[in-house]
C-alpha cells in the first residue's frame, strides 16, 4: 500500500513540475512567413535541459528619424526558461540587455548567447551597441481561462489573417458586452473600435499590424485591453477618448510614422496601465483634456511597470490640450511607478523633456506623484520639462498653471540633457509646490537646482530638493 502511494505521489509531483514548467510559442500565419520576417537575429528558447523550440522574429519599424527594420520575438512560459540569440549578420563583440533593472548577464559563446529567465519579461536585446536593429523580446506570462469560440459573447480571431473586409476604414466594430480574443499567431490588419460601449474585455496574444490605429476606445467605460501587441499603426498604439474605468495589461507597441503615440488619452478618467512596452516615434504616453470631440479635464491615471523608448518626443507628455472655449480643464492624480525609460529624442527644444508636463488650453495640471523613475541615457531632450505655456502650434491660449509635483527615486545615468526647464506664464499661471526626494544623475544625489542642471525661469515658486 506505501508503495503504491508513493507511486501516485510520485506522479503527481512529476505531473506538477510539467505544468510548472511549460513554454508556449505561436505560429506565424504561412501567407506572412516571409513579409513580416526579420534575418537579424535567430531566437529559441526551451525549459531547462529541454528541447529547443524556434521562435519566429518578426520585423517591427522603429525610429522615424532614422527608419530601421528591427525585430521582435514572443513567447509565453510558466517556471524557468534558457534562451538562446543568435546574431546572423555580422560579427558579435559584445550584448546589453535592458532595462537595467532586470539584471540580465548572458554568456557569450562566438555569435550566440544564453541566458536565464525565472519570470515573465519585456527586454531590448542589443547587439554591438545597436539601439536600431536590436532584438525585443516579450516574455509573457502562460494565459489562463481562454475562452470558448463557440460563446456567443465572444469574438474569436483564431491564428491567421484577418481583415475586416468591406468595411470603410478598416475596423472591427466592438459591440457591448463582449470578449474579444485575438489567439497566438492571430495578425489583424485593421483597428478594433470600441465607441460607445461598455464592458468589453479585448485580450490574447495576438498582432494588430499596420492599422490605422490599434485599440480605440471612444465615450465608452468598463474596457480593458491585455496581452495583445501593435505593430506600426499609422496612428496611435490606443487612442482614448472620453471614456472611463480602462485597464490596460501587458501590452506591447512599436510605431515609425508622425503622430504615432502609443498610449493617448483626452478627457479620461480611472484609467490603469500596468506591465506595457511603448517603443513609438512620437510620445509613448500623453494625457490631455479637451481634444477634438472628447470634453472634460482627465483624472485619476496610474501607470505602473512601463518600458517606455520614445524614439521621437516624449516618453511622457502630459498637459497640452484642453478648451480654452470656458473655464479650462483639470488634469489630476496621476501617478507613474515603476518606469523605465530606455530613450528620448526630440530636436525642438521646446518640446522636450522625458518627463514634459506643459500645461496649455487654459488646464490646470495638479497632483502628480512619480516614483522610481529610471532613465538611461538618451540621444537628446531634457530630463524633466515644466512650464506654462501657449504654444504657436498646439494651443490656443496658455495652462493656468502646474502644482502639487512630486518626482521620488529618480534615476539618470547619462550626459545629453539639455538642462531640465520650469517656468510659468504670469504672475496668475505659475508652476508651483515642486518636490524632487532622492534626485540622483550619474549616482550622485542632488540636493540644488544648480547640481541638477535645471534653469529656474520665471513664475516659479517653492522648488524643494530632498
Amino acid at each position: 500500500m506505501q508503495k503504491k502511494f508513493l507511486i501516485i505521489g510520485l506522479f503527481v509531483l512529476l505531473h506538477s513540475i510539467s505544468f510548472a514548467q511549460e513554454v508556449i510559442s505561436y505560429p506565424v500565419p504561412a501567407s506572412l512567413i516571409y513579409d513580416i520576417h526579420n534575418d537579424d537575429y535567430s531566437v529559441q528558447v526551451r525549459n531547462i535541459g529541454g528541447v529547443w523550440q524556434d521562435l519566429y522574429e518578426y520585423s517591427v519599424q522603429v525610429d522615424m528619424d532614422n527608419p530601421q527594420d528591427a525585430s521582435m520575438a514572443q513567447f509565453d512560459f510558466s517556471g524557468t526558461v534558457e534562451v538562446k540569440v543568435r546574431l546572423n549578420n555580422s560579427i558579435l563583440n559584445q550584448v546589453k540587455i535592458r532595462p537595467a533593472i532586470a539584471n540580465i548577464q548572458p554568456v557569450i559563446s562566438g555569435n550566440t548567447f544564453t541566458f536565464i529567465l525565472n519570470e515573465p519579461k519585456k527586454l531590448s536585446i542589443e547587439t554591438n551597441g545597436d539601439t536600431r536593429r536590436n532584438l525585443h523580446l516579450f516574455a509573457n506570462p502562460i494565459e489562463t481561462d481562454i475562452p470558448d469560440p463557440k460563446d456567443p459573447n465572444v469574438i474569436y480571431f483564431g491564428p491567421g489573417v484577418h481583415k475586416p473586409g468591406d468595411l470603410p476604414g478598416n475596423v472591427f466594430v466592438i459591440p457591448s458586452n463582449k470578449t474579444v480574443y485575438l489567439a497566438g499567431g492571430a495578425i489583424l490588419f485593421g483597428k478594433l473600435l470600441c465607441n460607445r460601449v461598455e464592458n468589453v474585455n479585448i485580450r490574447g496574444r495576438g498582432i494588430i499590424y499596420q492599422a490605422v490605429r490599434g485599440v480605440e476606445i471612444t465615450h465608452s467605460k468598463n474596457i480593458s485591453v491585455e496581452g495583445i501587441t501593435v505593430v506600426n499603426p499609422s496612428h496611435y498604439s490606443i487612442y482614448l477618448g472620453e471614456s472611463r474605468d480602462v485597464k490596460i495589461d501587458n501590452f506591447k507597441s512599436f510605431s515609425c510614422g508622425s503622430w504615432t503615440d502609443g498610449i493617448d488619452m483626452m478627457s479620461c478618467s480611472d484609467v490603469y496601465i500596468e506591465d506595457v512596452f511603448l517603443r513609438n516615434s512620437d510620445d509613448c504616453i500623453a494625457i490631455y483634456g479637451h481634444r477634438w470631440g472628447f470634453y472634460g479635464g482627465s483624472k485619476n491615471v496610474k501607470v505602473n511597470n512601463a518600458i517606455l523608448w520614445a524614439d521621437v518626443a516624449h516618453p511622457i507628455n502630459i498637459g497640452l490640450h484642453g478648451d480654452t472655449r470656458y473655464k479650462g480643464d483639470v488634469i489630476s492624480d496621476i501617478q507613474f511607478t515603476e518606469v523605465d525609460i530606455l530613450e528620448h529624442d526630440e530636436d525642438d527644444r521646446n518640446a522636450q523633456g522625458c518627463i514634459s508636463i506643459n500645461a496649455g488650453d487654459m488646464n490646470l495640471v495638479k497632483n502628480l506623484h512619480f516614483e522610481n523613475i529610471r532613465i538611461d541615457d538618451f540621444e537628446e531632450g531634457q530630463l524633466v520639462n515644466l512650464r506654462v505655456v501657449e504654444h504657436p502650434k498646439y494651443t490656443s491660449g496658455p495652462g493656468r498653471g502646474v502644482e502639487n509635483v512630486t518626482f521620488k527615486n529618480i534615476s539618470y545615468y547619462g550626459n545629453s540633457d539639455n538642462g531640465s526647464g520650469f517656468s510659468g506664464f504670469d504672475s496668475l499661471c505659475i508652476v508651483k509646490h515642486i518636490t524632487f526626494e532622492n534626485l540622483q544623475i550619474n549616482g550622485k544625489k542632488i540636493l540644488n537646482a544648480g547640481s541638477a542642471n535645471f534653469h529656474i525661469g520665471k513664475f516659479v515658486e517653492n522648488i524643494i530638493f530632498k
